[in-house]
């Protein structure tokens, strides 16, 4: 990737949200900005509910040219027309997954801190690679991605890497120059004006 190119928006939907108000949410947030690709990760575990979910998304993102990918629940993808799946599992299940969708399919996975597991991912098939988080969490084991990681993978490795993970302003100043994306979650849809706040932080890339 050029130093001068600006990364693509990558966005996760909330793991809970209202079906009745995100969709209408998330269409304004993505005829404000462009935004590469929406990955669907609510944490229900739901059968129904996620699929209502994964409908309502996919009117919304369709309609604009934005991928949906979905998290984790690989055999939702061609029975609700989304465009791939994000694996959690660092690589391990990439293979399956690209055998089962095909290879127009998008897929993608979270390799955590781990450059090995992102290498790894690569090599069985994935479209792309997240490393997360980026900021400091107190969530799961407290663990942060070096940012050294994605200056290293943006001059050795071809493929496609997401920082992810308690994004601030400064963090997406240093990264952008070495990251094709950057994903945003809860950094805007917390916020009162989502697509606000994604315009401050596209305003940050420089």
């Amino acid at each position: 990737m050029a130093e001068t190119e600006q990364p693509q928006i990558y966005l996760i939907t909330p793991t809970e949200f209202e079906l009745s108000l995100f969709p209408d949410t998330l269409a304004r947030v993505l005829d404000a900005h462009p935004v590469a690709c929406v990955r669907l990760g609510l944490a229900s575990r739901d059968e129904d509910r996620i699929a209502r979910a994964a409908d309502a998304c996919r009117e919304v993102t369709h309609a604009r040219d934005v991928a949906l990918v979905i998290e984790r629940h690989l055999m939702l993808v061609e029975r609700h027309g989304l465009d791939g799946v994000h694996l959690p599992d660092a690589g391990r299940s990439v293979r399956a997954a690209r055998k089962e969708l095909g290879e127009d399919a998008i897929v993608g996975c979270f390799c955590g801190t781990s450059r090995h597991d992102g290498m790894t991912a690569g090599e069985a098939g994935a479209d792309y690679i997240s490393f997360g988080p980026v900021g400091a969490s107190p969530l799961d084991a407290g663990e942060q991605v070096d940012p050294e990681v994605f200056d290293w993978w943006s001059q050795m490795i071809e493929l496609p890497v997401v920082a992810e993970g308690a994004l601030d302003l400064a963090l997406v100043k240093q990264l952008a120059p070495v990251t094709d994306f950057l994903a945003f979650g809860d950094e805007i849809w917390r916020e009162d004006d989502p697509a606000q706040a994604l315009g401050r932080f596209i305003a940050a890339m420089g």
